[in-house]
């Protein structure tokens, strides 16, 4: 391999799709050319298990002999256009106000993504947070595995607490507050 091939260089682009049980994904550039492949191991060392279609993600690429591959995640936003499912008129509507909610750890308890919903418990209180497939997908994930380290920003429903977005533990022990 030449030293040209081995140079990284950053590019911005759309998750064109990425499936957690193949284990790769691809990448359109916002500058276009051959689709990035993207590895859940690239994806892991970020701190996600799954991101999901049409997620904004800046990586760190590197051409090889199979093409051109994300080698480092740098970051990932939501799809365009998604908003937040409210479903109670008490809960914040806008992202800054989402964005002022604290950071809470918590594990996954289960997530089932044919029923669109699942749980999780926040380290040191009793009851679940629930979390809707909608927040997921807007939060950049596709998918959350159970047992899964997580931080949520969460609001007390009318049925409870639920998640109005989550973070990955390590891309939220990077960017703290």
């Amino acid at each position: 391999m030449t030293d040209e091939e081995k140079t990284m260089h950053v590019v911005h682009g759309r998750v064109k799709w990425f499936d957690p049980g193949k284990g790769f994904g691809f990448i359109v550039a916002d500058e276009g050319g051959a689709d990035i492949l993207l590895h859940a191991n690239v994806l892991r060392n970020y701190g996600q298990n799954s991101v999901a279609d049409g997620a904004g993600i800046s990586v760190n690429v590197q051409m090889t002999q199979r093409g051109v591959q994300a080698v480092e995640v740098l970051s990932i936003e939501p799809p365009q256009g998604a908003t937040f499912p409210l479903g109670d008129e008490d809960a914040p509507a806008s992202l800054e106000e989402i964005a002022a909610l604290p950071m809470e750890p918590a594990r996954v308890k289960w997530f089932d993504k044919a029923k669109g919903f699942g749980f999780a418990n926040v380290f040191g209180r009793p009851e679940d947070v629930f979390i809707h497939i909608e927040v997921l997908r807007i939060s950049g994930f596709a998918d959350l595995q159970a047992g899964e380290a997580i931080c949520l920003r969460i609001v007390e429903g009318k049925r409870g607490r639920m998640a109005m977005q989550v973070l990955s533990w390590e891309a939220a022990t990077r960017h703290p507050g």
